[in-house]
Formats: structure tokens, C-alpha cells, sequence
């Protein structure tokens, strides 16, 4: 079986992979029962093999893996990358760099929005991928061939797929577009969780902000609690325990002890204390200090057909130019042009400027229009001369 279990066999396949311009790097991890997720297995491949790499193994020290991991001469390839990226910079402390996401490269070449793997090996690599292990408990020991056959196929598929976006990117000019993405994934914040915003993972029933200021300090509690004693945040508090204490904010014992979920142990010992603490310290803020409601952009009034627009003409862009138009722009980015020229969005910065935003605030400001080509199947921009400020119509008896 390709499977390394020790240390010094890790060591010379990697040392193997360090002349390879690319390897293709997939995880296995379970994060039912932990906060953080906990490494199960790692499979690498290289142009002419492939490894499943077991860190559960007794006496396993990943070190040489990392080292791979942070060689900037070997490009790490993966396909939707975070969940992969975050084991290794949790584990590590470091990102793989430089690294390419066949997901997104997939969307700048019209696959569609967050393509799956199987859909790519299939496309791609003509690959059939077994889905009988997918519910695999990748903790458990001892692995069988099958288990290990089907853990590696993320892998040995994912050469192919590479190469051939690599491809189709060379040859329509797009390679440059996925350095913004990449950026991203290799940006530490992406994957670091400050206690401080984890209210905003939450889904506040009000908009005071007063009660936001509350619900900020035991989320925050609630996300340290939970990092620190490595626990799924739910297995702390549940968020509708969370936001009803954030709505009552109880002062004492006797108040949190009627809170609906939650349990007279907990309310009596010392995360009970906690709580409470949380509480207080929420309502001390300082309104100027507390959490103002979401940064959605309310679209004005009348705006509402202009948004129905620029919907079409992004649909209409990605068509023609094949590329997943949540690469783009998405609703709340949408409305926002919709609202401001100077919008701070993706959608009118570099290349999707060019491809969406200018011709967006055209159609906007009546210098684009959208009619149909002759045949009655397909849509077309038209260039117009831009009409002059419509009036509000008189108001009905």
C-alpha cells in the first residue's frame, strides 16, 4: 500500500519532491467532536507518485512534509484550498506557498461556481471518482486499500486537471486573474478567527446596539472558550442560547438560570460566572463602541430595476466570456453599485473592471444598453446616447 507510517520514509519522499515544478496536496481531517480540525491524513502526489502520508501513525513527525509544504520553488496545488490551507497553518504555523486552487482556477475558465472534484476529474481527467468513502471515519485504524485508493485518487486525478487549466488559462491570457485569489489564500487573516468579530458569524433577531454589543462580548467569550478548550462552539453554548441571553442580559444566577437551554451546572459553576461577566461587560460599552447592524448596502429607492439590470449584464458577461459569475460580483456587491459609482467591490477593481464594472456603470448612467441580437436567442450591448435626468412622476389623485 502507498502509505507512509514513519518518520524517515516521509523524509525521502519528500526530499523526492523537491525537484517537482508542482505537487497536488489533499487532507483527510474530522472537526465533528473538536474546534479545531484534526489531521487524519495527507496525500501528496508528485508528476510520477503518490503517497498517503499518516500523521496518526506512533513517532509520525511531519516536519519534513511542512518543509515541502513551505518550499517556494515547488508550487502546492490543491482544490478548494481553505480547509487544507487552515490544517497546515494551524499545525505549522506557516502557509503552503505558493499554492494554485484548481476551484477557482475552474471558475476563471467557465466551469461554473464552486466546481466540485468529481465534476473536474471527470471533465478533465476523464476520471470516475468512487464516492462509496466519502463518510469515511479517516480516524480510525487500520486503513484499508480501498480506503487508501480512494484518498489518493484526490490526488492523482488533480495532476491532470492542473495541467490542463494551466492550459486553457495560458492560452486565453487569464493566468494573471487568479493572482488576486491566491493572495488571499495565502493571507493568514483568512483563516485566523479574532474572538472579537465572532458575532458576526451569528444571526442577530435585532438591531439594537445595545443587544449587539452584548452578543459581541459572548461571542466573544464563547469563540476563546472554545479555541482554548478545543471544543465545537455549539458544545459550549448554542447560538440561540447565546442570542437569548444577549437579548435578556441577565445580571444574576437566578436571571441566566431562566434563560431557555441552558442547564442549572452550567449556570451554577464557573462558565455561569463567565457568562455573566460577558454580560456586564457588554452593557459597560459605550454606545459609540458597540457593534452598528450589518454593512449590507440598502439600495434607494427607485433602484430596485437597476439592480434587475445589472444582474442580466453580469449573467450576460460571464456567458460570453466564461467565467462563474460569483468570481465577479455577487447580490450585496450588485447593490452597491447600484448605489455608488465609488463602490469599494471586486466587481470594479482590475480585471473585473474590465470585464463587468465599466460596462456596469455605463448601463447605470444610460451610456449602454441591452437588446437582443436578430436571431431572438441572444443578448447584446448596444452603445446609446444617454437621456437626460428622468423626472418623478406626478403623484395619483
Amino acid at each position: 500500500m502507498p502509505m507512509i507510517s514513519d518518520t524517515v520514509s516521509l523524509a525521502a519522499f519528500c526530499r523526492r519532491l523537491k525537484s517537482a515544478p508542482f505537487v497536488t496536496v489533499d487532507t483527510e481531517f474530522m472537526r465533528e467532536k473538536t474546534y479545531w480540525p484534526q489531521l487524519c491524513l495527507v496525500q501528496v502526489a508528485g508528476p510520477d507518485e503518490a503517497r498517503a502520508i499518516d500523521p496518526l501513525a506512533p513517532g509520525m513527525d511531519l516536519a519534513p512534509l511542512f518543509e515541502l509544504m513551505a518550499d517556494t520553488n515547488v508550487l502546492k496545488v490543491f482544490h478548494a484550498a481553505r480547509q487544507d490551507v487552515e490544517i497546515f497553518l494551524h499545525l505549522a504555523d506557516a502557509i503552503p506557498t505558493p499554492i494554485f486552487d484548481t476551484q477557482i482556477a475552474a471558475m476563471v475558465c467557465g466551469f461554473g461556481d464552486a466546481v466540485g472534484y468529481e465534476t473536474l476529474a471527470s471533465q478533465l481527467a476523464k476520471a470516475r471518482i468512487d464516492k462509496s468513502m466519502r463518510f469515511t471515519d479517516w480516524s480510525m485504524r487500520p486503513l484499508s486499500e480501498k480506503q487508501v485508493q480512494y484518498a489518493l485518487a484526490d490526488v492523482t486525478h488533480l495532476r491532470v486537471a492542473y495541467e490542463k487549466l494551466v492550459r486553457k488559462l495560458e492560452k486565453n491570457g487569464r493566468i494573471e486573474w487568479l493572482a488576486e485569489e491566491m493572495a488571499l489564500l495565502t493571507e493568514p487573516g483568512t483563516y485566523r478567527v479574532d474572538p472579537e468579530n465572532a458575532w458576526r458569524r451569528l444571526k442577530p433577531r435585532s438591531t439594537s446596539p445595545r443587544f449587539l454589543g452584548v452578543l459581541k462580548e459572548l461571542a466573544a467569550w464563547r469563540e476563546r472558550e472554545a479555541q482554548e478548550r478545543d471544543l465545537p462552539r455549539q458544545r459550549i453554548l448554542r447560538d440561540e442560547t447565546l442570542t437569548e441571553i444577549a437579548a435578556h442580559h441577565p445580571t444574576d444566577t437566578a436571571e441566566l438560570g431562566r434563560t431557555r437551554g441552558i442547564g442549572k451546572g452550567l449556570v451554577e459553576g464557573k462558565m455561569g460566572l463567565a457568562i455573566l461577566d460577558a454580560v456586564k461587560r457588554g452593557m459597560a460599552l459605550p454606545e459609540s463602541d458597540c457593534p452598528k447592524p450589518g454593512d449590507r448596502v440598502e439600495v434607494p429607492k427607485g433602484l430596485g430595476p437597476v439592480v434587475e439590470l445589472l444582474k442580466v449584464l453580469l449573467k450576460m458577461k460571464c456567458d460570453e466570456h466564461g467565467v462563474a459569475g460569483k468570481l465577479i460580483a455577487n447580490s450585496a456587491d450588485i447593490d452597491a453599485i447600484a448605489a455608488d459609482d465609488d463602490a469599494d467591490v471586486p466587481a470594479l477593481h482590475g480585471w473585473r473592471r474590465e470585464l463587468f464594472g465599466e460596462d456596469a456603470l455605463r448601463l447605470k448612467h444610460g451610456r449602454l444598453g441591452l437588446g437582443f441580437c436578430t436571431d431572438g436567442r441572444r443578448l447584446r450591448t448596444v452603445p446609446i446616447e444617454p437621456v437626460e435626468a428622468c423626472t418623478e412622476p406626478a403623484a395619483a389623485d
